[in-house]
C-alpha cells in the first residue's frame, strides 16, 4: 500500500526537528513505518505518548521522580507531534493536545532544572499560558522569552530552554494567540507585541527574575513574531529569529500543503481565499527598520518553508546592530545541524543581556 502524500510530506520535512526536539529516534522509526495514511497518524502518536505516560506514572508510583520526567517529556512530545499538524481531526488534535499539556505539566517539577506554568492575564477573562524555568545559580536572572511557531507549542521549547538556562538565562516558554492552549479560542494575529507586552507585564510582577533585561526567541513563525514585537515593545533588549518569514503570504505558495492548511485554520478563516486576505498584515515591510536592539537571523540555505533570502532581507532592514548567520547545510529552523548554533544562540544572547545591563 503506497504511503498517504501527507503522511510522506510530514516525514520528509520534519523527521529532524522531532529528534532535535525530543523524539527517540527508534520511537520515530517505529512509529513512522506503522502509519500509512493522514488518519493514522495522531492515532499512532498518541499510542506511543500513552506508553511512555504509562512509564511515567509507574516512576511515579515508585518514587523513581527522574525517570517519571524523562518518560512524561517523552510522552508530552509523542501526544504533540501526533496533533501538530492534524487541524483536519479537530477532535484528536484537542485531545492530543491537553495531554501534551498534562503530561509536561506533570514533569516539570522533576525536571533536573523544574519549572512552574503560571497565568498571564491577556485580555479580560483571557488567560495565556505559559512555562517559566528559572537556573538554580543565579538568584535574579535575565529572561528569555520563547516562541513557538505555526504549529509548535511551548513544551516543544524544552530543549531550546536548557541551553539559555544553562547560562543563567530563566526562560518563559508561551503560547500566545492562535498557538497551543490559545488556538482554540484565538486566531494567530501579527502583532505578536500585544502577547509578549503581556508576558513582561507578568515578569514585572515577579521579584525571582529581572524583567529589566528581557529578550525574545522565535522559531519560524516565531521567527517573525519576535523582531516584530521587538518593533513596537521598548522592554525588548534583544531578539533572535530562527528561520522567520520576512512576509508569510509572500512565502505562502511555495511551503508545504500541511503547512498550508495549518496556516488557514490558525488565521481562523473559512477558506483559502479568506485566510489570504488575512494573511496580509504578517510582513516586516515598514517594521524591520523600528527594530533598534539587537538582533540575531539565523537560517539554513535548505531551507524549503520560508525562503533563504527572508532572512537576509529582514537582517538589512533592521536598524539596530545584527548578526545574521546563514548555514550553507541547514533546513527549516536548522533543526537537522542543531549544535552549530543552539548552544551558540544562547551565548549570543547572553552577551547581549548582559551589555544592555551595563549600559543602563
Amino acid at each position: 500500500m503506497a504511503v498517504d502524500t501527507r503522511v510522506q510530506v510530514a516525514i520528509t520535512n520534519w523527521a529532524p526537528r522531532f529528534i532535535a526536539n525530543g523524539i527517540d529516534l527508534n520511537d520515530y522509526q517505529r512509529v513512522t513505518a506503522r502509519i500509512q495514511t493522514w488518519e493514522d497518524w495522531t492515532r499512532e502518536w498518541s499510542a506511543c505518548g500513552a506508553a511512555h505516560e504509562r512509564m511515567g506514572e509507574e516512576a511515579v508510583a515508585g518514587e523513581q521522580y527522574e525517570s517519571a520526567a524523562e518518560h512524561l517529556f517523552h510522552a508530552s512530545m509523542a501526544y504533540h507531534f501526533g496533533k501538530f499538524l492534524a487541524v483536519a481531526f479537530p477532535e484528536q488534535l484537542r485531545e492530543a493536545h491537553e495531554r501534551t499539556v498534562r503530561c509536561y505539566e506533570r514533569a516539570l517539577p522533576w525536571f533536573d532544572i523544574p519549572g512552574e506554568r503560571i497565568a498571564i492575564p491577556y485580555e479580560p477573562d483571557v488567560t495565556m499560558w505559559g512555562i517559566l524555568r528559572k537556573p538554580w545559580h543565579v538568584p535574579h536572572p535575565p529572561v528569555a522569552i520563547l516562541i513557538p511557531g505555526l504549529d509548535s507549542v511551548k513544551e516543544e521549547m524544552h530543549k531550546y530552554s536548557d541551553d539559555f538556562l544553562r547560562r543563567g538565562i530563566a526562560t518563559l516558554a508561551i503560547d500566545g494567540p492562535g498557538q497551543g492552549e490559545m488556538e482554540f479560542d484565538r486566531p494567530m494575529r501579527a502583532d505578536f507585541e500585544v502577547a509578549i507586552r503581556a508576558a513582561i507585564n507578568a515578569l514585572e510582577r515577579r521579584p525571582d527574575v529581572d524583567a529589566e533585561r528581557v529578550g525574545l526567541v522565535g522559531v519560524s513563525l516565531g521567527g517573525f513574531y519576535a523582531p516584530r514585537a521587538a518593533a513596537f515593545e521598548p522592554r525588548v533588549r534583544a531578539a533572535i529569529a530562527i528561520a522567520g518569514p520576512y512576509d508569510v503570504l509572500a512565502a505562502f505558495d511555495q511551503m508545504p500543503s500541511l503547512t498550508q492548511e495549518a496556516f488557514i485554520h490558525r488565521s481562523g478563516a473559512a477558506t483559502r481565499a479568506e485566510a489570504l486576505e488575512r494573511l496580509r498584515p504578517f510582513t516586516l515591510e515598514g517594521v524591520a527598520e523600528r527594530i533598534t536592539c539587537p538582533l540575531l537571523v539565523i537560517m539554513g540555505r535548505q531551507d524549503r518553508v520560508i525562503p533563504p533570502a527572508d532572512a537576509e532581507r529582514m537582517a538589512r532592514e533592521a536598524s539596530g546592530h545584527v548578526d545574521l548567520w546563514l548555514f550553507d547545510d541547514g533546513n527549516h529552523v536548522c533543526n537537522n545541524i542543531p549544535y552549530k548554533y543552539r548552544p551558540q544562540q544562547a551565548d549570543w544572547m547572553r552577551r547581549r543581556l548582559k551589555e544592555s545591563h551595563e549600559a543602563s
